[in-house]
């Protein structure tokens, strides 16, 4: 617990001084390389779950001081130890404890008697410190206000459960490689493993509780994938059929070139900026046994890699804010600005433009994003449709709303989608 109280709390101020959390988490890593891997498991549940209950914890925190704590890894630690006596099954002492050790580490160590004391504090008082924590939005949903306040003018109805549902785990979901096995004879081999799931669609798997890879049956023999519900209908509203040319303009990690391989028999072209990220898309295509042309690109420059022949169908899964799977990336809720939102919007435009040339008359291009903010969704995809005359916006699936946004429950993430065919 020491180990984790320690690198956690250090992982949470790096974040609240700006760092991205995949950073924050890789830089310590990197600087203890004998963290085995339930040590690293634990220290990331418990950074994760503090940034999922910042607003709460800090309302909690903010009541124990007499005055505002100016020290970030003394503040940190503070928020760390309080999410575990709120939310963990260990021994409170062993986690006031250990928090008084970390504390003697950190700085000149004069932190000790304050750490003990604010803990010790928290016991006491604990459900009171609770219930008024809540009596803010800020205590009640760990959001920013501006999120809060966002969330409750585009979403009148749904507000609260957005908010509420970005502070839970997410799900372990798996798409089923129909090609190689059913979803009904999959949770048989799960069974087998005493691993619990279920499926509702046929099509994919949720797990009652995530395991690692490595426990999945034919897992490296690409049997199943690992993949929310709702990323996985991108490639089942692309609608591609054998013999067509495919492009995923921003392809890594690969999870939906890879379900695009599995539906159909195409051409697929799969470019991505980053050279790293798409060795993640390689490995993902080798391991269902696929081939794709992977190209290192940018989708917003098509001159710098396309080869002049135009695609049936385009999947352009754009840079977003992300703000659809926050319950995965809980840094995201505090890292982002307001401001941010009209940086992405001329990302995205610029990059519609570009790739609108390439699809061929009669093809589609799907839009897509892991947003909930109206910006990069529908008011990008009306924009688009207002650039472009020959770009029919044509109705989606049943399986998805009819405006194109699903909102982040317990059984998938946030994502839009916006289909255009070019009529010319």
């Amino acid at each position: 617990m020491l180990a984790t109280q320690k690198f956690a709390s250090r992982i949470v101020a790096g974040v609240l001084a700006g760092q991205n959390l995949t950073e924050a988490l890789n830089k310590v890593w990197r600087e203890d390389p004998s963290l085995l891997p339930r040590q690293k498991g634990a220290i990331q549940d418990v950074s994760y779950g503090t940034l999922r209950q910042l607003g709460l914890i800090e309302s909690i925190l903010k009541q124990l001081l007499q005055k505002p704590l100016h020290e970030p890894e003394l503040k940190a630690l503070l928020l760390v130890a309080i999410y575990q006596l709120q939310f963990s099954r260990s021994a409170p002492h062993a986690i006031v404890d250990h928090a008084v050790k970390v504390a003697m580490q950190t700085g000149a160590g004069h932190g000790k008697g304050l750490v003990n004391g604010v803990l010790r504090n928290f016991l006491r008082q604990k459900d009171d410190l609770f219930k008024m924590a809540q009596n803010s939005e800020y205590g009640q949903y760990s959001h920013p206000a501006w999120w809060i306040s966002a969330m409750r003018k585009t979403y009148p109805k749904q507000w609260r459960n957005i908010l509420l549902a970005n502070n839970q785990h997410p799900p372990m979901t798996l798409r089923v490689n129909l090609n190689k096995t059913t979803s009904d004879a999959y949770i048989a081999l799960l069974a087998q493993d005493e691993i619990a799931a279920s499926s509702s669609d046929g099509l994919s798997i949720q797990l009652q509780n995530p395991v690692g890879v490595d426990r999945l049956p034919h897992f490296f023999d690409g049997w199943v994938s690992v993949q929310d519900l709702g990323a996985q209908y991108a490639a089942r509203i692309l609608d591609v059929a054998d013999g067509q040319r495919v492009l995923d303009s921003c392809a890594a990690p690969g999870g939906k070139s890879g379900h695009i391989l599995e539906l159909a028999k195409v051409s697929l072209t799969a470019i991505d900026n980053d050279a790293a990220r798409l060795r993640r898309v390689q490995e993902n295509v080798d391991r269902l046994g696929q081939t794709a042309n992977l190209q290192l690109g940018d989708a917003s420059q098509p001159d710098t890699w396309w080869d002049g022949k135009q695609f049936d169908r385009i999947l352009a899964d754009v840079p977003c804010s992300a703000t659809g799977v926050v319950r995965r990336h809980p840094d995201i809720k505090w890292l982002r600005r307001p401001e941010d939102f009209a940086g992405f919007a001329r990302q995205q435009a610029q990059m519609l433009d570009a790739l609108w040339p390439l699809v061929a008359p009669g093809g589609k291009l799907l839009y897509a994003t892991c947003s909930v903010f109206a910006a990069e969704n529908t008011e990008a995809a009306s924009a688009f449709s207002a650039r472009h005359a020959n770009a029919e916006r044509l109705p989606l699936p049943d399986f998805i709303p009819a405006d194109g946004q699903l909102l982040p429950t317990p059984e998938h993430d946030g994502f839009f989608y916006a289909l255009f065919a070019k009529t010319a």
